[in-house]
Order: C-alpha cells, then sequence, then structure tokens
C-alpha cells in the first residue's frame, strides 16, 4: 500500500493481484519476491488480523502490507552505499552520524550495518533485501537535498536537527579549538575577522563561520522545515 507501490512492475501497483506461492515460503519470502524489502514493511495483516513477517499462508489468504513508518527510537545513526555520497554530506552537515566511503563492498556494508546497528540508506533494493540487514530505507529521490528531506521525513528526524556538529569529510564530532593553536593554518583575512573555531580530532580538517556559512544555514533550514 501507499509508498510501498513504487517497488512494483506497473502492472501491479494500486490494485490487487493473485500471487503463487509455496507451502515453505515464508509472508517475508513472498514479499520480497515482488520486489519489496523486508526493511520497507511495517504491518501485515492476513485476512484483516496482524500477523509475524515469518508467518505461513494459505490458499485463498487476502494479505494486506503497510509500508514501515517507525521513527527512531535512539540516536540516528547511518551507513550509506557508494552513490549516495552527497546525501552523507548533507546529513553529516544536518548533525547526523553518517559513515560513507566510495569503496564500500555489498559484504562490508552489511556487516558494519548489522555490527553497529546503523540504517543502511541506498537506492539498490536487493541489497536490503539480505538476512543480516535489520534496518535500511531505499531512497527513491535523486536530488542529494531531496534525498536529505527524504530521509528526514522517513524517519522523523526533524526534530533531532544539530547543525555544524560532524566533520563533512570524515564524520567525526567536531571539537571545539583555541584559534591561537591553529592561527599558521589561517589565510590572513580569516586570522583578523573570524574567532570561533572548531576541529576535527580525526582529519584535523578547520571549520568557521566563514562567508559560506548564511547560505549552509539557510540551505538547513530549508531541508528541515515540517512538510
Amino acid at each position: 500500500m501507499g509508498e510501498l507501490n513504487d517497488f512494483l512492475p506497473h502492472y501491479r501497483k494500486n490494485k490487487t493481484f493473485s500471487l503463487d506461492f509455496e507451502d515453505h515460503q515464508s509472508l517475508k519470502h513472498l514479499i520480497e519476491s515482488i520486489g519489496v524489502p523486508h526493511t520497507e514493511i511495517g504491518r501485515v495483516l492476513v485476512n484483516g488480523k496482524p500477523v509475524e513477517s515469518n508467518s505461513r499462508l494459505h490458499d485463498g489468504d487476502q494479505v494486506t502490507v503497510y509500508p514501515a513508518d517507525t521513527p527512531m527510537s535512539d540516536e540516528p545513526c547511518f551507513i550509506l552505499d557508494n552513490h549516495l555520497g552527497q546525501l552523507a554530506t548533507y546529513l553529516r552537515m544536518l548533525g547526523f552520524d553518517s559513515l560513507y566511503r566510495n569503496d564500500y563492498q555489498d559484504d562490508e556494508l552489511s556487516r558494519v550495518a548489522s555490527e553497529e546497528e546503523r540504517v543502511l540508506l541506498t537506492r539498490d533494493r536487493r541489497l536490503l533485501m539480505r538476512k543480516a540487514i535489520r534496518r535500511g530505507y531505499c531512497i527513491h529521490q535523486t536530488d542529494p537535498r531531496q534525498q536529505a528531506v527524504e530521509v528526514l521525513r522517513r524517519f522523523k528526524l526533524f526534530g533531532q536537527v544539530k547543525p555544524f556538529q560532524r566533520c563533512l569529510r570524515c564524520n567525526s564530532p567536531l571539537q571545539l579549538v583555541a584559534k591561537q593553536d591553529i592561527i599558521e593554518r589561517l589565510e590572513p583575512l580569516t586570522k583578523l575577522y573570524y574567532d570561533d573555531f572548531r576541529i576535527c580530532p580525526s582529519c584535523h580538517q578547520v571549520y568557521w563561520k566563514g562567508s559560506h556559512y548564511a547560505h549552509m544555514l539557510e540551505m538547513i533550514a530549508g531541508m528541515a522545515a515540517q512538510p
């Protein structure tokens, strides 16, 4: 139902259809067989009654599947696949723990997502069907800013935005640093006009509220505005 139609072929969208199955197949397996990853599945009704995803079906059963709509109850943390680098930057800008490398392999993505209990963000629905993936989301939008809004909306994170808390390069939490400690790294005008600095303890990138700051605030306000 609803946004789950995006995963279906056009001839199955927004309509009731029949599906052949074997006795040994679980409900989860059947739903994934039509293209819907288990991470996208919320409440499931069989003949009007809620059931677990490992349930078995019988001939004539009527199944209704609702999209997942569960906000995060703990500190949000993500891992993104190789094609979502700009989205990772935006999520870090918004203050969310977001792992990203452009050389992740699928096995490593699955392992890290499982071991660190991260939400896997990807546009590859087959990756989300891996058994090890417990939490994930298939990104629908193609524009990175719209993708960020999509993630905020999906996980109800609008009230948790804390901009400029993480390094945009490597994701580490930023730390305050005294101007004198980094004075040799600053350009002459930066030395003259700015006094508030932060540094990444991992990659040592230095941040300050330069001329780009107002533009970034405007961008964040646009993404974080409640829809």
